[in-house]
């Protein structure tokens, strides 16, 4: 599951990679059609998203449980149904239950979700600031020329893509999510400090990649996580929703830390993606040490976790 999810954001962070490279070229086109270079930033990425959700609309795959649909004609209903049963053991959510408020809502109560979902703000907190602001970064604090600043930014990512499949392939291989998310957010850390108060550019770049692999890699890792200990349609269904809710309030705390009047040290910003990345260390730490328990109180016999004869957690 880990490798899935991160094949999704590998191609993501390529893409954020080289999105500042197309932004340079894109901007080259200034005075066409009488349009400022940034308005045909909006024109041409725009369109480029409007293909993708076109050939995304025509090729995405129905879920496997609808039989006529066209997308599946490939299956035999065999097939089906035993991929069907596949996903009802590894997920206990294959077939739909009713929807119910109150039981849509019950997860409120579990800490768990809104652990991963805090996880999940904090992590997305670095992500979108580095987003946002590392071609400002390269050209204010270390002072590389606009046309460069665009271009430096597709290196990182390109860099954070190998981490992230390294990642999501031993954490596959070792059925652990924890310490790779420690890990990553240790790596995280290292690279904003690099970035923060090294005195020589070239070193401050490198810092970039660190923090760049470090808190993209922990994405798919987190949304991993969650899937891997939460089961359930409903509650499934409300950590997802908690998820995305915290992972765009970790968007506006990352659009808005690195403010102009802190330039060029940014040491504000720096501070709160620091601190998020404490948080996840010790969030992550919490979990680990329930989990060894619960799996433990479970192997000896004592507690049926989640309902479900033979589920651990995953730690």
């Amino acid at each position: 599951m880990g490798k899935r999810y991160a094949c999704f954001y590998i191609l993501g962070a390529c893409a954020s990679g080289l999105g500042g490279i197309l932004a340079y070229g894109l901007m080259q086109g200034k005075g066409a059609g009488g349009l400022a270079g940034w308005s045909w930033i909006f024109i041409g990425e725009g369109i480029i998203t409007c293909a993708v959700a076109i050939v995304g609309f025509v090729f995405l795959l129905d879920f496997p449980d609808k039989t006529g649909s066209r997308s599946l004609k490939f299956l035999t209903p065999e097939e089906l149904q035993h991929t069907v049963a596949r996903i009802e053991h590894d997920r206990a959510d294959a077939h739909v239950e009713p929807f119910k408020l109150g039981r849509f809502l019950k997860p409120a109560l579990d800490w768990q979700i809104w652990a991963f979902a805090f996880i999940f703000g904090c992590t997305t907190t670095v992500s979108y600031a580095l987003a946002y602001f590392l071609p400002i970064i390269l050209n204010g604090k270390m002072k590389f020329d606009v046309a460069k600043s665009q271009c430096l930014v597709a290196p990182p990512y390109a860099f954070a893509a190998i981490i992230m499949y390294l990642s999501a392939t031993y954490s596959d291989k070792l059925k652990q999510r924890g310490a790779f998310i420690a890990a990553n957010a240790l790596l995280c850390i290292i690279g904003l400090a690099v970035m923060g108060f090294a005195k020589r550019p070239g070193v401050q770049y490198f810092g970039a990649f660190l923090a760049t692999a470090g808190a993209n890699t922990n994405v798919p890792l987190t949304l991993t996580y969650q899937a891997n200990n939460i089961r359930g349609q409903w509650k499934r269904a409300f950590c997802s929703a908690t998820l995305v809710g915290m992972g765009g309030v970790g968007g506006i705390v990352g659009g808005t830390v690195y403010r102009q009047q802190d330039k060029p040290g940014y040491v504000p910003g720096l501070s709160v993606s620091i601190g998020a990345q404490v948080v996840i260390l010790g969030l992550v730490a919490v979990l680990t040490v329930y989990y060894r328990r619960m799996n433990k109180r479970q192997a000896e016999g004592k507690i049926v976790i989640a309902e479900t004869n033979g589920f651990r957690y995953t730690y």
